[in-house]
């Protein structure tokens, strides 16, 4: 087996169902890379990229919001609240919630703010670092 099955699933739709030689995301523990025949596991996900590479060598890159990563012997699939394509990410809807979790942040009011604060900076990061990588294999 060279290919394994990979799902990436939103709380909306499917974003992606096809054929991978390799799935690499960020779990809470480090980077993962995922090829055929990889033990079972399952892990939680940070926000950030997920690359599929294709058995045509074709390297798809999606942002997750975070979710779950689960490996079958013959699937691998990511279950997300948020998921897109990199090249559909919003690069102005992008930078204005980082501006405005760093705002939020340097006025500091309760500890729940705070947190929501901190999570939307660090998923604003992660769809800008999704949208680099693409342009820098864009270029490539």
């Amino acid at each position: 087996m060279t290919t394994i099955r990979c799902d990436i699933v939103s709380a909306e739709a499917e974003i992606f169902h096809g054929e991978a030689t390799l799935v690499v995301a960020s779990g809470v523990m480090g980077e993962l890379g995922i090829a055929p025949r990889h033990a079972p596991l399952i892990t939680r996900l940070k926000p950030g990229q997920v690359d599929v590479v294709r058995p045509d060598g074709e390297r798809l890159s999606f942002y997750v919001s975070g979710g779950i990563l689960e490996v079958q012997p013959q699937v691998v699939t990511v279950l997300a609240d948020t998921a897109l394509r990199a090249a559909d990410i919003d690069e102005a809807a992008a930078l204005k919630a980082k501006q405005e979790a760093q705002d939020a942040l340097s006025n500091r009011k309760d500890a729940i703010e705070l947190a929501e604060a901190q999570a939307q900076l660090v998923q604003a990061i992660a769809q800008l670092q999704a949208l680099e990588r693409l342009r820098k294999q864009l270029k490539h």
